[in-house]
């Protein structure tokens, strides 16, 4: 007799807004099994808003009792996503479980990963430690900024992911960059030790949790800027830790002025929403367009010495273009880059973390960046109202499916792939799309 165990990856996913943190957790877990039915998951991706902080545990202990989640990483975010909704700053629990046979999952905390002393032999430890090798498909990582160095630790975490790329024996073809995705917890508004983090069976008020996914599963990322350049792309001349202190030769603010004098007054407007530089990640392309620009907050200027304080580390040498932001350009840049999507396999379930900045403060409406996300995947016969950019997908009815399982967090920073490398975002909407390999 023909097989009839699925091959191919399954996900389901589970949300729930009620106020009892116990509910909620039964509510989510029962839809993730409606879906998978009796087959336990082997990953499942837990949510909690910071209502449910205090419950943590007891919300883990169910969620797993409940999916039979044989691994399991969570973390407490200011709202959660899951299904078709974005519960902003309302109690929610959300799920993801996930079961892909030919792939294994295998949890860490940052305990493992720290002390971090940065460079070639820090990657190499943390490469052992995660598990790096030539199966290594994907990491996903969620940390609480109050307590985790991201500054050093992310640029070994993303060396030791690259590692994996030319891992392997002489002759074997290698696979894709493995990616590294994931989110700060953001469910703490008095500081540090209100944040939650969960690991199977541990609950944290610090450091940071993860899992590394090998084997036979695609992830496949995007990662969403929303952010417009503007003016030519300049180099810089004289700079100093974050101070930009010239571009192409004059003071940095001389240049912003006069590329901010070209632009329309219309667009003019936008910059109250802040300026921002992008920063290439390739110089040797010939030309830089969409995903070549790391985005970067402009903190500040100087008007005496015309420099400009930005969010990231610079040197000469480097490319940058200014841009800005707005909510019709991210609102664009996202369905673009999901359209794209559509070129490839449909995903069995999604992971969506995207930033405090968003949601209905930046769009006016709620569960835009899910129905973007979603409206790529929606099935032609639910209407012409799903295509249409800008309209929100109406919550399913009990019983219908959801165009694909997608559950996630609203994050205080998201960390995602960008130019081979990757990165702590802000205003960003990152997607991990789980494939058959």
């Amino acid at each position: 007799m023909p097989s009839t165990i699925p091959t191919e990856p399954r996900a389901a996913c589970g949300v729930s807004g009620h106020p009892s943190a116990e509910t909620a957790a039964a509510l989510a877990s029962e839809q993730c099994v409606a879906t998978m039915g009796d087959e336990p998951a082997d990953l499942a991706l837990l949510f909690i808003s910071p209502h449910h902080a205090g419950s943590a545990a007891s919300i883990a202990s169910s969620v797993r009792a409940r999916t039979g989640a044989a691994c399991m990483i969570g973390v407490s975010g200011e709202s959660v996503v899951g299904g078709q909704l974005e519960l902003e700053r309302v109690p929610g629990v959300s799920i993801l479980t996930l079961r892909a046979p030919g792939a294994t999952f295998e949890a860490f905390s940052v305990e493992q990963l720290t002390p971090v002393q940065g460079g070639l032999d820090a990657a190499a430890a943390i490469a052992a430690r995660i598990g790096v090798d030539e199966s290594l498909r994907a990491t996903i990582f969620f940390a609480d900024p109050f307590s985790v160095p991201m500054v050093k630790l992310l640029p070994a975490m993303s060396a030791a992911m690259g590692a994996a790329h030319y891992a392997g024996a002489p002759g074997v073809e290698r696979r894709s960059r493995p990616v590294l995705l994931g989110g700060m917890a953001s469910g703490s508004s008095g500081g540090a030790g209100g944040n939650r983090l969960i690991m199977n069976d541990r609950v944290m008020a610090s450091g940071g949790v993860g899992v590394s996914i090998k084997g036979a599963l695609r992830v496949d990322t995007v990662v969403s800027q929303g952010c417009r350049p503007f003016g030519p792309p300049m180099v810089i001349t004289k700079a100093r830790g974050n101070i930009i202190l010239q571009l192409a030769g004059r003071p940095a603010l001389e240049a912003v002025h006069e590329a901010v004098g070209d632009l329309p007054e219309e667009d003019r407007q936008k910059l109250q929403a802040g300026l921002f530089v992008g920063r290439v990640i390739n110089e040797y392309k010939d030309r830089f367009g969409r995903g070549d620009f790391l985005i970067r907050n402009v903190m500040g200027v100087d008007q005496k010495s015309g420099a400009l304080a930005v969010g990231d580390l610079v040197k000469t040498g480097q490319t940058i273009r200014l841009h800005f932001r707005d909510a019709t350009t991210a609102s664009e840049d996202l369905s673009l880059l999901m359209d794209a999507q559509k070129l490839y396999d449909r995903p069995a379930g999604a992971l969506l973390i995207t930033c405090n900045g968003r949601g209905s403060k930046l769009f006016g409406r709620p569960n835009h960046d899910v129905a973007a996300v979603l409206r790529a995947f929606a099935p032609a016969s639910s209407g012409e109202e799903l295509a249409k950019s800008g309209h929100s997908i109406a919550p399913a009815s009990p019983g219908q499916p959801h165009p694909i399982p997608l559950a996630g967090f609203v994050a205080a920073g998201e960390i995602g792939p960008i130019g081979g490398g990757s990165f702590l975002h802000g205003q960003s909407a990152c997607v991990a799309l789980f494939r058959g390999a």
